[in-house]
C-alpha cells in the first residue's frame, strides 16, 4: 500500500512580515488624548464661538430685508396656423412663418424676458438704475425706498460714486443687466406648463409693480413682433399672388393670406397676448431674506469648529517643538 504525501509546503510568516502587517501605534488616533486636548483648550474654543456668534448676529441685524413678489401665468392657447395642415408646409417652403405651437411661443417669450436687451430696455424705461444700485433700505412707514447719497444724488440726479479715472460714475447697461437679472426670476412647471415670474427687492411695493410691468411689457413686445411678422407675411404673399397664374397656387396663397389676416386681427385685440394672469401679484408682507436665525446658527457652528481646529493645530506644534 503506497502512502501519498502532500507536496504542498507550509507557509511561514517571517517576523518582518508580521511587523509590516501590524498597525503602527503612532498612526492611531487616541480619542482620550484628543478629548483631553480639546478640554484643555475649551476657553479658546468658547472665545472663538463667542466672537463668531457676535459677528454673525451683528451682520444679520444690519442686513436689510428683501421682499419677493410673484405672479402665476398661463400660456395663451391658439392654433397658430396649425389648422392649415399641408398649407403650413407650403408656407414654410415659401419662406413664410405662419406661426408655431403654443409651447414654442411660450419658450420664446421666456427667452425674451430673460434677454439682456429686454431687461435693459425695461430698466431704462422705468428709470430703475438708481433704485437698483443706490437703494439701501425701505421705510415701512412712508413706503419709500431710501437711496445712498454717496452713490446717487436724488436732488440733482447725478451719480456721485467713486470710480476709476476716465470712467463714468453711472453704471453701464451691462452692469445694470447683471444687477437686474439677479432680481428677476422665471420658472416653468414642466407638468402644468404654468410660468412663475418673481421680483425680489428691498421694497415690496416696487417688487409688485415691476412684476406687473414686466408681464405687461412682455405681452406688448411679443404682440408687436407678431403684428410685424404677419404684416410682412401678408405683403410677401400678395406679391407672390400677382406673380402666378396657376389657379391652385392662387387658392393656396388666398388661404394663407386669410390665415395671416386672422392672426393679425386676433393679436390686435388681445392684451394678454402670450401669458394670461392666473394669480396676480400682491404686495408681500413677509420678508424673503435674510434668514437671520440661520446666519446666527452658522456663525455659532463656524466659530466652534475653527476654535477646535486652532486648539488642535496649536497642540500639534507644541509637540513638534518638544525634544
Amino acid at each position: 500500500m503506497t502512502t501519498e504525501h502532500n507536496n504542498k509546503q507550509p507557509i511561514y510568516l517571517s517576523p518582518e512580515m508580521f511587523q509590516q502587517q501590524a498597525t503602527n501605534p503612532d498612526d492611531e488616533i487616541d480619542l482620550r488624548e484628543l478629548f483631553i486636548t480639546v478640554w484643555q483648550g475649551k476657553w479658546i474654543i468658547i472665545l472663538f464661538t463667542l466672537l463668531f456668534s457676535v459677528a454673525a448676529v451683528f451682520y444679520a441685524i444690519n442686513q436689510p430685508n428683501y421682499y419677493k413678489a410673484q405672479v402665476l401665468l398661463s400660456p395663451t392657447s391658439g392654433d397658430g396656423g396649425g389648422g392649415l395642415g399641408q398649407l403650413g408646409g407650403l408656407a414654410a417652403l415659401a419662406g413664410v412663418n405662419i406661426g408655431g405651437k403654443t409651447g414654442d411661443k411660450t419658450q420664446l417669450a421666456i427667452a425674451v424676458l430673460k434677454s439682456r436687451d429686454f431687461q435693459t430696455t425695461f430698466a431704462n424705461k422705468y428709470q430703475i438704475k438708481p433704485l437698483v444700485f443706490a437703494g439701501n433700505g425701505w421705510n415701512e412707514k412712508t413706503g419709500e425706498l431710501t437711496l445712498d447719497s454717496d452713490i446717487y444724488n436724488t436732488a440733482t440726479k447725478i451719480w456721485t460714486g467713486e470710480v476709476e479715472e476716465g470712467k463714468s460714475a453711472e453704471p453701464t447697461d451691462w452692469a445694470l443687466y447683471k444687477a437686474f437679472s439677479s432680481i428677476i426670476g422665471v420658472s416653468q412647471d414642466k407638468e402644468t406648463g404654468l410660468v412663475t415670474v418673481t421680483a425680489e427687492f428691498l421694497s415690496p411695493i416696487l417688487a409688485k409693480e415691476w412684476v406687473e410691468l414686466l408681464i405687461s411689457d412682455l405681452n406688448q413686445v411679443m404682440k408687436d413682433k407678431e403684428l410685424q411678422e404677419t404684416s410682412r407675411n401678408i405683403t410677401y404673399l400678395r406679391q407672390q399672388l400677382t406673380t402666378t397664374s396657376i389657379a391652385d397656387m392662387q387658392s393656396v396663397f388666398y388661404q394663407l393670406i386669410e390665415d395671416q389676416i386672422k392672426n393679425k386681427m386676433l393679436a390686435e385685440v388681445q392684451d394678454e397676448f402670450v401669458f394670461k394672469i392666473v394669480d396676480p401679484a400682491v404686495i408681500p408682507e413677509e420678508k424673503s431674506k435674510p434668514k437671520r436665525a440661520l446666519i446666527c446658527i452658522l456663525g455659532f457652528m463656524l466659530g466652534g469648529m475653527l476654535g477646535v481646529v486652532f486648539v488642535l493645530i496649536r497642540t500639534a506644534f507644541k509637540k513638534d517643538k518638544q525634544p
